[in-house]
């Protein structure tokens, strides 16, 4: 008994193109409630990497201009974060792709 092994059905076609995920940007709004103390610890606490002195900049450019761009990268990892800075009590624009 012979058995026959069709190879050309599992071979990954190697014209697929490979595409980036596509990256979306949170956005903090200034609020008349939230204090920059408050706004700086929520993202030194949720926003990986971002450090003590950034978060406080971040807070200051949120008051000064209205809003901030906290984060940039793909869209999974910014629902996380987005979502935990809301149960933090801050207000954010909708995820925004670019």
């Amino acid at each position: 008994m012979k058995i026959s092994v069709n190879l050309a059905n599992s071979v990954v076609d190697p014209k697929t193109i490979r595409r980036k995920y596509p990256e979306v940007r949170i956005i903090v709004l200034d609020d008349n409630f939230n204090t920059f103390e408050h706004v700086a610890n929520c993202l030194v606490s949720i926003i990986p990497g971002i450090s003590e002195k950034k978060s406080w900049l971040l807070a200051l450019e949120v008051d000064r201009e209205g809003s901030a761009e906290v984060w940039r990268g793909p869209f999974e990892q910014a629902e996380l974060y987005h979502q935990q800075l809301l149960i933090k009590g801050l207000t954010m624009a909708p995820i925004e792709k670019i």
